[in-house]
C-alpha cells in the first residue's frame, strides 16, 4: 500500500510531496469503506450514533493503515446537527443561547499549531462571517483525547488544532434556511481559497473546514474507526442523537493520507475511485468562464475554483455535488446528473427517461467510478452505484423504521425476524430516504419524477 510512505517518522503534512518517481498527485484515488444508519421517520436517537460508530468498527478492514498499526488512512462521521448537545455545549463553553433551529450553524475547523498563523485564520474567518452579513457566536476548543484513543506518531505528527465554530444567522434579513446554507458555503469556501492559496502561512495546509452547515456536522481525522469515539470525546456524550449517521472507513490507494483528506466530505462518502477524474476536472474549470446564479450574484466568483487544488477524487466530486446544490438543484437531480445509468444503448429505456439524461449530459459529463457513493443533506440521505457497478452495497429496512446500507451485510446487529426489506444497489440505480415524508423511495419512483419534471425532449 503506497499510502505508507505518507506517514515517515516526524513528517508535518502540510503540503503534499512534489511529483517524483512513481508517485503522481495527480493519481491519488481512494478506495474505502461506507454506510450509513438513519431513522426513517426523522426522530432523533442515542442508538443511531452508536450503531453507526459500531458499524464503522466493524468495516476497519476495508480501511487502511500506516506502518504503525494506530495511524490509520482515515475514518469519521457525517451526523445530523445534534441540537440538544450543541445547546448545552454553547450555553456551558460559550455561554450562549442558539437561536432556534436552522438559524444557527456549526463546524469544525482544523488550524495550524503554529499560534500566530492559527490566529490569523481565525480573524480571517471572522472577517468572512462579517462579511456575509451573519453573526459569530462564538469559538469552542474541540474536546479530543488523543492519548485515549491511542493515536500514533505520525497522526500526532500531522494533526492541526481544532476548534469548533458557532454562526447565527442574520436576524435582520428573515433568511430561509437554504439561503442561510449559501450563506456558510461562501464564508466557507471564500476562507478556504484565502488561506489555502496564501504562500506566507507556512501551514496553511492544515486550515481545512470539515464543515459548516444548519443540517448536520461531521467528525474526522486520520484514524482508524476504533479510534473515533475515543478521540472525539463529544460523540460519546448521552445526548448526542441525530437521526441520520454516515461513516467512512478510508483505504488511501496511490495516495498520502492526511487529516482533511478522510470522509465523509461535506455531501458524500465513497467506495471506489473517480476513474475519469482528469476529464471531469478540467470541463468544471473550463465552465467557470460562462457560469451565473441568480443565488449569488456577484458573489459568484468567491467560490471559484469549484476544484479546490490537493483534493482526492472523492473530495473532487463532493466540490462539484456542493456546488450544484448550493446553486439550486436538489440533491437527487444532481446526483442523478453526475452518475447517470448506462442509457445510450438502453434500447428498453423510457423516453422520458432517456430524454433526462440525454440533456444532461449536455451540461455535465458522467463521473465514473467503479464507485459506491452515499449521500446526503440532512433532508434526504441515499447510496448510488455508479454505471460500472463493481462496488458492493447493501441495505436492510427493520420494523422499527431504521435503514443499515453499507458496503457489506453483518456490520450492525439486526435480528432476521425485525428486517421488512432487504436488497442491494445494481449498476446505475438509486435509493433515497426523505425524512420529510419518512419513507424510502425507490429507484424507478426517483427517475420518473425528475424525467417527468421538465420538457427534456423538446428541448433536446
Amino acid at each position: 500500500m503506497t499510502a505508507q510512505s505518507g506517514s515517515l517518522p516526524g513528517r508535518r503534512n502540510f503540503g503534499l510531496p512534489p511529483k517524483q518517481g512513481l508517485y503522481d498527485p495527480a493519481l491519488e484515488k481512494d478506495s474505502c469503506g461506507i454506510g450509513f444508519v438513519c431513522d426513517i421517520k426523522g426522530r432523533q436517537s442515542r442508538g443511531v450514533v452508536k450503531d453507526a460508530l459500531g458499524m464503522n468498527c466493524s468495516m476497519e478492514h476495508r480501511g487502511g493503515i500506516g506502518y504503525e498499526k494506530n495511524t490509520g488512512d482515515g475514518a469519521g462521521i457525517l451526523l445530523g446537527l445534534p441540537d440538544r448537545f450543541l445547546r448545552r455545549a454553547a450555553s456551558e463553553n460559550l455561554g450562549v443561547d442558539l437561536p432556534e433551529r436552522g438559524h444557527y450553524g456549526v463546524g469544525i475547523v482544523f488550524l495550524p499549531t503554529d499560534p500566530e498563523e492559527r490566529d490569523r485564520c481565525l480573524a480571517l474567518l471572522e472577517r468572512e462571517i462579517e462579511n456575509a452579513g451573519q453573526r459569530l457566536l462564538g469559538w469552542r476548543e474541540l474536546p479530543i483525547d488523543p492519548d485515549g484513543a491511542d493515536i500514533g506518531k505520525a497522526a500526532r505528527a500531522a494533526m492541526p488544532h481544532m476548534v469548533q465554530l458557532f454562526v447565527g444567522a442574520d436576524a435582520g434579513a428573515d433568511l430561509t434556511e437554504d439561503e442561510f446554507e449559501r450563506k456558510l458555503y461562501l464564508i466557507r469556501k471564500h476562507a478556504t481559497h484565502l488561506l489555502r492559496g496564501d504562500e506566507s502561512l507556512a501551514q496553511r495546509q492544515l486550515f481545512y473546514i470539515c464543515s459548516l452547515s444548519s443540517k448536520v456536522i461531521i467528525y474526522k481525522g486520520m484514524l482508524t474507526p476504533n479510534q473515533m469515539a475515543p478521540f472525539f470525546t463529544d460523540l460519546s456524550q448521552p445526548d448526542f442523537e441525530s437521526h441520520l449517521a454516515m461513516v467512512h472507513s478510508r483505504f488511501s490507494t496511490n495516495t498520502f493520507p492526511s487529516w482533511d483528506r478522510a470522509q465523509p466530505n461535506r455531501f458524500m462518502c465513497h467506495n471506489g475511485e473517480i476513474n475519469t477524474l482528469l476529464g471531469n476536472v478540467n470541463a468544471m474549470n473550463a465552465r467557470e468562464g460562462v457560469l451565473s446564479s441568480p443565488l449569488f450574484g456577484d458573489d459568484l466568483a468567491k467560490l471559484f475554483p469549484v476544484v479546490e487544488p490537493d483534493c482526492s477524487d472523492s473530495g473532487t466530486f463532493d466540490n462539484v455535488l456542493e456546488f450544484l446544490l448550493m446553486t439550486g438543484r436538489k440533491l437527487q437531480e444532481a446526483v442523478l446528473m453526475m452518475i447517470p445509468e448506462a442509457w445510450q444503448q438502453h434500447g428498453g429505456m423510457d423516453a422520458a427517461k432517456r430524454a433526462f439524461y440525454e440533456y444532461h449530459s449536455c451540461l455535465m459529463e458522467p463521473w465514473d467510478g467503479p464507485a459506491s457513493i452515499a449521500f446526503t443533506d440532512g433532508t434526504y440521505i441515499g447510496a448510488v452505484l455508479d454505471r460500472n457497478g463493481l462496488r458492493p452495497s447493501r441495505y436492510y429496512v427493520t420494523d422499527d423504521d431504521r435503514c443499515i446500507m453499507a458496503s457489506e451485510v453483518g456490520v450492525v446487529r439486526v435480528a432476521p425476524e425485525r428486517v421488512v426489506k432487504k436488497g442491494r444497489l445494481k449498476p446505475g440505480r438509486i435509493f433515497l430516504i426523505d425524512f420529510e415524508q419518512g419513507r424510502m423511495i425507490p429507484d424507478e419512483e426517483i427517475k420518473g419524477e425528475w424525467a417527468a419534471a421538465r420538457p427534456y425532449a423538446d428541448w433536446l
